[in-house]
């Protein structure tokens, strides 16, 4: 997944980059004496303290003599912390020769993009989501900094399989060759509004995000491909779009990073966009159904750390059930991570 937009570093910011990638894969070692500990301080996760809040005290105490993990625990905060700013200080670096590219590529080409009139709702308001400094849009080209720097350098080298891959895999498992119409619900900077296009290379693709930075970095990967998207500021739980007009309708790991009010929302309006017979396909996190209580603490420690203030209610969710209570027929769910939900609006 290459272009002419991808990030070409100069030493010291590829320095900084390539430290946290190699961080984090060295310490293997450690993250292995942790999970030991862990282990013997956890013989029986069953055990473990229900209600989630108190089993993070538990968790606490049962790991406090553990050096290892209080080890690990430093080095993933420094990574939660450090990350965004050195992709950002990455980006400063190169900024002078990087920008009249960047602004060329959203100015010039077919790709549409309408800001939001009005408010931001409260659940996006002031959250730093994946301990990004300022948030989504504090940064002006921080679409730039997520997309091209924090994701293709540095997730894409740490997700086993490739992120990328993944995002092509989820848009082909909607279950027909081609769609006419497409709705990608949390676009973000266009990487499974990408996806979508590759697949389906013939319909016309739709997106929806709140983060303006995000879209406008979307807008640039449209453009320098020719692809005519049709991009809006707007939250997937009321897009403001006609009742059916879209074919197919999807999101690829959007719903952690929504309430589970939002969630229900979101399907509700998933279900009402689509014309009868169109499909629906939405993807996320791992739900903490399929995990024993021990898995569940580790994914919502990994939450805490991560930014991530909705990831429980949302892992939490029967998203299948969810799909059925707005109407979708024929709903299956399957996988661990991603955890997919497809459905059909009945003709």
């Amino acid at each position: 997944m290459t272009s002419k937009l991808d990030a070409v570093l100069h030493q010291r910011g590829r320095a900084g980059v390539d430290f946290v990638v190699h961080l984090a894969r060295g310490a293997s070692g450690l993250k292995a004496a942790a999970a030991a500990d862990l282990a013997a301080a956890v013989p029986d996760p069953a055990a473990l303290p229900d209600d989630m809040d108190r089993r993070h005290a538990h968790m606490a105490q049962a790991l406090g003599g553990s050096r290892a993990n209080r080890v690990s625990q430093l080095v993933g905060e420094w990574h939660a912390q450090m990350h965004g700013l050195l992709a950002r200080e990455a980006y400063e670096e190169i900024r002078e020769a990087v920008d009249p590219v960047l602004a060329q590529a959203q100015a010039d080409g077919p790709c549409t993009l309408e800001p939001a009139t009005g408010p931001m709702p409260s659940y996006w308001q002031g959250v730093h989501f994946h301990r990004t400094a300022g948030g989504w849009d504090e940064h002006p080209m921080q679409g730039y900094i997520h997309g091209e720097i924090i994701h293709k350098r540095l997730v894409e080298a740490l997700y086993p399989g490739g992120i990328f891959k993944q995002r092509r895999e989820i848009a082909a498992r909607a279950p027909r060759d081609h769609y006419a119409r497409i709705l990608d619900m949390g676009a973000s900077t266009g990487h499974f509004t990408h996806a979508l296009q590759e697949v389906y290379p013939d319909a016309q693709i739709v997106g929806v995000d709140w983060s303006l930075r995000a879209l406008e970095h979307a807008q640039r990967v449209a453009n320098t491909h020719g692809w005519a998207w049709q991009l809006y500021q707007r939250g997937a739980e009321a897009t403001g779009f006609d009742d059916a007009s879209f074919d197919l309708v999807g999101s690829y790991i959007l719903l952690h990073e929504i309430p589970a009010d939002i969630i229900r929302a979101t399907f509700a309006e998933a279900f009402r966009v689509l014309k009868p017979g169109g499909d629906m396909i939405m993807s996320d996190v791992t739900r903490y159904a399929d995990m024993d209580k021990l898995g569940q603490w580790k994914a919502d420690a990994g939450a805490l750390w991560g930014g991530e203030p909705f990831w429980r209610e949302s892992a939490s969710l029967d998203l299948a059930q969810v799909a059925r209570e707005a109407g979708f027929v024929d709903v299956t769910a399957s996988g661990i991570y991603p955890h997919v939900v497809q459905g059909r609006k009945p003709a």
